[in-house]
């Protein structure tokens, strides 16, 4: 079985970023032609836009280097011409009919479990907390003679009643390359939005790069949170912030943990971008940080720490992530969580096999299909707490059962064989009303 791109297959292709533009400035024709032909020719330049730091800002492309707009059109075509055999199969060309036998039974379920977790990375406040083991596969093909060799994935997941949070946790050596994210781990959650939006495809929208659009593409919605660790320090928070927020987008230009959503692996973009334009109240709703078990410094690292512990050293990834229920997403951009409701989610887990950089199509995923996500009432503490109030009030009042009764049977027994001065009087003595002496 060959998946196009099961899920974000082009994560790291260069995506629309707002930034402030002229009226009626429409998107560069240099970012038009990267986005339509997005050849695989051009991952090593994505490899390079990676390991500049620039690249986490929405204005690094505008601060890049400039050359004519006609020439780089130019020649992208003619690569696409030169390699169009190949680059349509790795470009989410399927080589047969698309089929799929996921594990039905298999689901994820977030308690409530309140004031429980912290968000620092760290996995020692999940320890008691069930979750759902899963092999992964390759996403365009899941063969199991090609499952990830260091282990299977955990994923777990509970809510507070205000956010739902998530900790993905996966055995693997160390590895990391400051700024080239390609040599480092990453991790991908999708959520399903419009009620037609499929695992396959991201969402399966059958339009194209040039007419994809809300209105095209309307019930294909799928929501996306990406987090690429080449820029992000161990145990620190990364996502939503300030700035990026601001700017009215799902970006982040510290540690790439960005928000986005996609009708198809053509027409992906940050939260708040999209073919038509920007809208400025997209935001990034998504909070996470990531850690290794062979980490021994556990006060705090800093950039200058980086790599952080040496290459090659036995652990457990931990990758933890929180964002709320419900969000203020207006246009259909967000999964929208309800207490008592599921969802539908699946997770990808990218890692440079042998050293060997990874590549966008190059992920592992949990499923070859959705995988529900029940948020599940408070029933179980509620009832708990309930029961317990029951059993103190059934306490109390045996308790005060036992000590009337007890009074009673005091008083009963008293009367019953108490000593009697009174003497016997006759009826007729009573009658005549005397009484003997």
């Amino acid at each position: 079985m060959f998946v196009s791109l099961a899920f974000v297959h082009a994560l790291f292709r260069p995506f629309p970023q707002r930034r402030p533009k002229k009226p009626h400035e429409s998107q560069s024709t240099l970012s038009r032609c990267i986005s339509s032909y997005r050849l695989e020719a051009i991952q090593e330049c994505i490899a390079v836009r990676d390991r500049d730091p620039r690249s986490l800002d929405p204005f690094a492309r505008d601060t890049m280097p400039r050359i004519s707009l006609a020439a780089a059109a130019a020649a992208l075509l003619l690569l696409h011409l030169s390699v169009a055999p190949i680059a349509r199969v790795s470009s989410h060309q399927e080589s047969g009919e698309w089929s799929c036998e996921p594990e039905s039974e298999v689901r994820i379920e977030a308690g409530f479990k309140p004031g429980t977790i912290t968000l620092d990375g760290h996995g020692d406040d999940w320890t008691d907390i069930e979750g759902s083991e899963f092999s992964l596969l390759p996403a365009l093909d899941p063969d199991d003679d090609k499952e990830y060799g260091g282990g299977k994935m955990i994923v777990k997941a509970v809510h507070d009643g205000t956010s739902v949070f998530f900790l993905l946790q996966v055995d693997g050596s160390y590895v990391y390359s400051k700024g080239e994210s390609p040599k480092c781990p990453s991790v991908a959650l999708m959520f399903q939005i419009g009620e037609s939006a499929s695992y396959h495809n991201m969402g399966g929208c059958k339009e194209g790069t040039d007419t994809c659009t809300n209105k095209t593409c309307k019930g294909h919605e799928v929501d996306i949170m990406h987090f690429s660790i080449g820029n992000a320090i161990p145990g620190r928070l990364y996502g939503g912030n300030p700035i990026d927020n601001g700017e009215g987008n799902g970006g982040d230009r510290f540690g790439h943990l960005v928000d986005l959503y996609s009708w198809s692996p053509h027409c992906r973009y940050i939260d708040g971008t999209g073919p038509t334009g920007n809208d400025s109240s997209g935001l990034n709703d998504w909070n996470g940080a990531w850690w290794h078990s062979s980490f021994t410094v556990h006060s705090g690292f800093v950039e200058e720490d980086s790599p952080y512990a040496s290459d090659g050293q036995k652990g457990t990834y931990y990758f933890e992530f929180c964002r709320p229920l419900r969000t203020m997403d207006r246009i259909q951009q967000d999964a929208q969580f309800t207490i008592g409701g599921s969802s539908k989610m699946s997770v990808a887990f990218w890692y440079p096999v042998n050293g060997n950089p990874w590549h966008g199509s190059g992920h592992f995923s949990i499923n070859c299909d959705w995988v529900p996500l029940d948020i599940s009432f408070g029933g179980l503490f509620l009832t708990k707490t309930a029961s317990q109030s029951s059993w103190d009030a059934t306490i109390a009042f045996s308790l005060l059962l036992s000590v009337v009764s007890l009074c009673l049977s005091v008083f009963v027994m008293y009367r019953v064989f108490g000593p009697r001065n009174d003497r016997y009087k006759p009826m007729e003595e009573v009658a005549l009303g005397t009484i003997a002496s």
